[in-house]
């Protein structure tokens, strides 16, 4: 008897099987790993913990509320993305496209945000304590009220940013850019500001915040 046309349907079972269980996280018909395209994807409230999420495209996603602590986004494109309230915290960061996406509110301690592109976006209210942000681009940023204390921000771009009553706290300012930023009510006790770049910067209220720059 030839059993061959009996075993290829059960061996195209086996291998369909095999593709949907094959380890990789889906969420919402999303494959969670690196260079993954799911722009506009629906993971709010996801559990992404510890993934590996390198080049993926997560651009207008919403990861609103996620948890993405010690998540690696580095070189992800997370444009316009949502992460209102989401944890990254310990997340890596590294070169990743956060232009005008909406991260209030969320817990962003001691990322690895070096070089991170991040103009225009939405950090209002965001803990952002230890974080790395060394050479990151944040021009045009909301800062209201950010928790910045100890942060890494030498080198980075913050022109036109606004900083209200953002706490700098014994952060390193060494070569910032902050021309044309609002520092209003902000707090700079204990910063390091050399060779830090404060022209036309709106600075009422701020604690000690550099003199000689209006």
């Amino acid at each position: 008897m030839n059993y061959l046309p009996l075993l290829i349907p059960v061996l195209l079972l086996v291998h369909a099987i095999g593709a949907e269980n094959d380890g990789v996280p889906q969420i919402n018909g999303c494959r969670i790993e690196p260079d993954s395209q799911c722009p506009n994807a629906n993971l709010r409230g996801a559990d992404l913990r510890n993934l590996d999420m390198r080049r993926m495209d997560l651009s207008g996603a919403d990861l609103s509320g996620a948890d993405l602590r010690h998540v690696n986004l580095d070189l992800a494109n997370l444009e316009k993305a949502k992460l209102r309230g989401a944890n990254l915290t310990r997340a890596s960061l590294q070169q990743s496209n956060l232009r005008l996406a909406d991260l209030s509110g969320a817990s962003l301690v001691a990322i690895s945000g070096w070089g991170l592109f991040a103009q225009a976006a939405d950090f209002e209210g965001a803990d952002m304590r230890a974080a790395n942000l060394e050479f990151a681009r944040l021009s045009g940023a909301r800062l209201h009220n950010v928790q910045l204390q100890a942060a890494n921000l030498e080198m980075t771009w913050l022109s036109k940013a606004d900083l209200k009553g953002a706490h700098l706290e014994d952060a390193n300012l060494q070569e910032v850019k902050l021309a044309g930023s609002n520092l209003e009510n902000a707090n700079l006790s204990g910063a390091r500001t050399r060779f830090g770049n404060f022209q036309d910067a709106n600075m009422p209220g701020c604690v000690q915040c550099p003199k000689g720059w209006d």
